[in-house]
């Protein structure tokens, strides 16, 4: 049974179409949904989100925000409302790299800066995609 998954964040649509699985990082855990799954609303966390199709799958990491599952009979629907999105393809390392080194050097000087901290979980995301 496929379900319709939607990955849209507030600046682009990034991905629509036709999936068997998803799976997701909630900020209590990894969740897999398949069609058919009860209704739901999780939200993600920083981390991969992976769409698995039968003609290959997408990966994308997603940067917080919400992933809603809807049921309407046997139609399934998994809409991923998130902060920022970047399928694994479009995924600058260089920049993802450059983005950790000054995340770890902010650290180094404060090690409870918050912003430096979830920069960090971002850059880690990216660069273990392309990895």
């Amino acid at each position: 049974m496929s379900v319709q998954v939607r990955i849209v964040t507030p600046e682009r649509e990034v991905w629509e179409g036709e999936a068997s699985m998803v799976v997701a990082r909630g900020i209590e855990g990894e969740v897999g949904i398949l069609g058919g799954h009860a209704p739901m609303l999780i939200r993600l966390g920083v981390g991969p989100l992976r769409v698995l199709r039968d003609e290959g799958g997408i990966e994308a990491v997603v940067d917080g925000g919400f992933l809603h599952v809807t049921s309407e009979g046997d139609a399934s629907r998994i809409d991923v409302l998130a902060s920022r999105a970047e399928l694994g393809s479009e995924i600058d390392l260089d920049a993802a790299r450059s983005a950790k080194a000054e995340m770890e050097r902010r650290l180094a000087e404060d090690r409870e800066d918050a912003e430096a901290i979830e920069g960090l979980a971002r850059a880690d995301a990216r660069i273990d995609m392309r990895s």
